[in-house]
């Protein structure tokens, strides 16, 4: 196989078309999983169709770049909510089956949120498909292994999957002015408490960080631009 010159993700081996982001809220996986998209979109070799899947109502929720996203050429899926109703867009299933397609699912911030794919773990098993566990350190419930244990646990339980169908991912940041040093202090937390364990697949870090970090550390590093901004930095 000829070596992709511009992988989506790190690793990429050109195999898998689905791809699941699963996290505690607020750990930027919905950042991860646009960037995602948008590159797969950038490739042209397959529509991109992306699926916001979160009900937890976080901070951020991706359907806010509905527009744009759809703009570049990505087919979005969200189902709009009235006041607190814990709605679900429907569609994922016919697509994560197909071959001519890439498939991004950004789904809901805990166990409650999750609770909502668990129907689609057959395919989640599927060797064309990617299901990535995303840790930001610095965020509550993921900065002891106790405490990303007990949040990845209730996750594991109502998507019917084990933490060996997972790839970990790590996003160790303090929001869009965390310094190289914040982001390797995160990284060192998560070396002694999560990689014993498992293996970290690689970690992310808006563009800037992410050069000055890349030769700071053995493992890969995914650049991203930040589409989701607090009001307060725009």
């Amino acid at each position: 196989m000829e070596m992709d010159r511009n992988p989506p993700l790190p690793g990429w081996d050109g195999t898998k078309r689905n791809f699941v982001f699963l996290g505690e809220a607020g750990c930027g996986k919905s950042e991860i999983a646009v960037n995602l998209a948008l590159r797969l979109a950038a490739r042209g070799d397959h529509p991109v169709h992306f699926f916001d899947l979160d009900m937890t109502k976080p901070l951020f929720r991706s359907r806010e770049l509905a527009q744009p996203l759809t703009e570049r050429g990505i087919t979005f899926h969200f189902e709009e909510q009235y006041m607190d109703a814990p709605t679900t867009v429907g569609g994922p299933g016919a697509l994560l089956r197909r071959e001519d397609c890439y498939t991004v699912l950004d789904v809901g911030g805990d166990y409650m949120g999750a609770r909502s794919v668990g129907q689609y773990a057959p395919w989640f098993r599927k060797s064309y498909t990617a299901v990535y566990y995303v840790i930001n350190p610095y965020r509550p419930w993921s900065d002891t292994l106790d405490r990303i244990d007990r949040v990845l646990s209730q996750i594991l339980a109502v998507t019917h999957l084990g933490v060996e169908e997972l790839r970990l991912i790590a996003n160790p940041n303090l929001g869009p002015d965390t310094t190289p040093e914040e982001f390797l202090a995160g990284r060192e937390l998560l070396q002694t408490t999560v990689v014993p364990y498992k293996p970290i697949d690689f970690y992310c870090a808006e563009s800037t960080l992410a050069e000055a970090v890349a030769a700071e550390i053995p493992e890969a590093v995914f650049p991203m631009e930040l589409y989701f901004q607090y009001p307060w930095n725009q």
